[in-house]
């Protein structure tokens, strides 16, 4: 179960991406206007990395960024960096790209193998915890034996292979019934 505080963040997730993407080599887009279709959350189980997947519309592309949020810096993990971002509640965040933190490949890889799925997200108001409806639909496609090493995530779910090499993280939101592949491992 993912907890959400009610909180002001400086700058936005979507403001943190839009200045971290066109410095990608896999994005070719303009990032001036992110559009949020949808997120979701895996849990850490040590409850000491927060872990998150957006998707974007950014101008024809839509791109899919997991981050992951810290209280302190990943040792090694400075090419991962998105940046920084001030959470009223949790104080400073660093701000990652999910696939170079080792904590969400674990659990990426962990949710594919297990057919798991996102974890409820309940948010901390003044009148007690509310359950947050989820705006994206994801799961694993289970496998009966350890693939290969190496995780692909696809970052824009519209170019994804019909059939990935491996198993597979699929998700759907919005108007979106026919899964689309997220992630796979290789």
């Amino acid at each position: 179960m993912a907890i959400i505080y009610q909180a002001n963040i400086v700058p936005t997730k979507a403001e943190l991406v839009a200045a971290w993407l066109p410095k990608q080599p896999w994005f070719d887009g303009q990032a001036t206007q992110l559009n949020p279709i949808g997120s979701y959350r895996f849990d850490d189980p040590v409850g000491e990395v927060g872990m998150e997947a957006h998707l974007f519309a950014a101008g024809q592309r839509l791109v899919h960024v997991p981050l992951t949020y810290r209280a302190a810096p990943l040792d090694g993990a400075e090419e991962w960096l998105v940046g920084t971002m001030e959470h009223s509640v949790l104080g400073t965040r660093w701000v990652y790209d999910g696939p170079g933190d080792p904590v969400f490949r674990t659990e990426l890889t962990r949710v594919i193998l297990d057919a798991d799925t996102q974890v409820e997200q309940i948010v901390h108001t003044p009148e007690g915890p509310v359950t947050r409806e989820p705006t994206m639909w994801v799961r694993g496609s289970g496998a009966s034996r350890n693939p290969a090493e190496g995780i692909v995530v696809v970052r824009d779910p519209r170019r994804a292979p019909a059939r990935p090499a491996g198993p597979a993280l699929t998700g759907t939101w919005g108007d979106r019934d026919e899964p689309a592949v997220l992630a796979y491992l290789a």
